[in-house]
């Protein structure tokens, strides 16, 4: 008996924050992606300081009943926010509450209530447009001369989510440059005498490189059977990026299966163990 699959259930999500709502976004995200027929209908209102913001917000929140999840700092402005709601009878509920409960009791101190404290134009920040900077100036085998000042360079044949892979390091603060691998051609001399760096090979199967590949040809409105899609082709590269791989007894990545993120916190996980300091 075919089963029917159920209708997707549709819902208002209201995400209030006093700051840019970057955390707040990614925390609805994640948890909305755990229930496969749900679709919520998101209302973002970032950066709400002030009770007329408040008040705006609360307008549009009975005008389209739902969720109300928030990440408000000011004490005042958070409590007019969940007491309207509770009026209303609109479920809210403050995120981070949670951890930042078990963080306060584990260090032994109150939360600062400092509004966008994790946006301030730290060392940090900086330190993080240097690496996005460095990244597109060392995408795809540019600037190969100054490979030596990267902290992870990834190495791979075309699709195996180099590029992206590196923006998402930069945005860690790790200097990432990449490396096309192209068969029967050899690697720049760079790679051969840099010692700073970590070297990561990235490989996918090559039934996945095609279809990845195909998708990317399809985007650009090409159809046309060539080399960059033939099953032999593509097999005989990822021998060839395999065995340079082994030779210089680089750390590989197989990115088959693995998502943006998973492949970016296995090539940091990689990272933080070559840069511990040896026991």
């Amino acid at each position: 008996m075919q089963r029917h699959r159920s209708a997707a259930v549709y819902f208002h999500l209201h995400l209030v924050s006093d700051s840019t709502g970057e955390t707040l976004n990614a925390v609805a995200k994640a948890a909305c992606a755990q229930f496969e027929m749900g679709r919520p209908i998101e209302h973002i209102y970032p950066l709400v300081r002030n009770r007329k913001q408040v008040e705006r917000a609360l307008v549009e929140i009975e005008g389209a009943p739902g969720l109300v999840f928030h990440t408000m700092v000011n004490p005042e402005l958070r409590l007019l926010l969940e007491d309207k709601c509770r009026e209303i009878g609109q479920p809210s509920v403050a995120v981070l509450d949670p951890v930042m409960a078990i963080l306060g009791n584990y260090l032994g101190v109150e939360v600062s209530h400092r509004i966008g404290a994790q946006h301030e134009l730290d060392a940090k920040y900086f330190a993080r447009i240097e690496a996005l900077n460095f990244t597109m100036a060392h995408d795809d085998g540019q600037s190969t001369a100054s490979l030596g000042m990267a902290d992870v360079v990834l190495v791979g044949v075309s699709r195996t989510s180099k590029t992206p892979t590196c923006i998402y390091l930069a945005n860690r603060g790790i200097k990432a440059a990449n490396v096309p691998i192209v068969l029967g051609l050899g690697i720049p001399t760079e790679l051969e005498t840099i010692t700073r760096p970590l070297i990561v090979g990235l490989l996918a199967s090559p039934e996945r490189l095609i279809q990845i590949r195909r998708n990317r040809l399809l985007s650009l409105n090409e159809a046309a059977e060539t080399e960059y899609v033939d099953l032999d082709t593509v097999r005989a590269e990822v021998a060839f990026a395999r065995k340079l791989f082994g030779d210089r007894g680089w750390p590989v990545i197989d990115v088959t299966r693995r998502s943006i993120e998973e492949t970016a916190a296995a090539v940091m996980s990689l990272y933080t163990r070559a840069r511990a300091p040896a026991p």
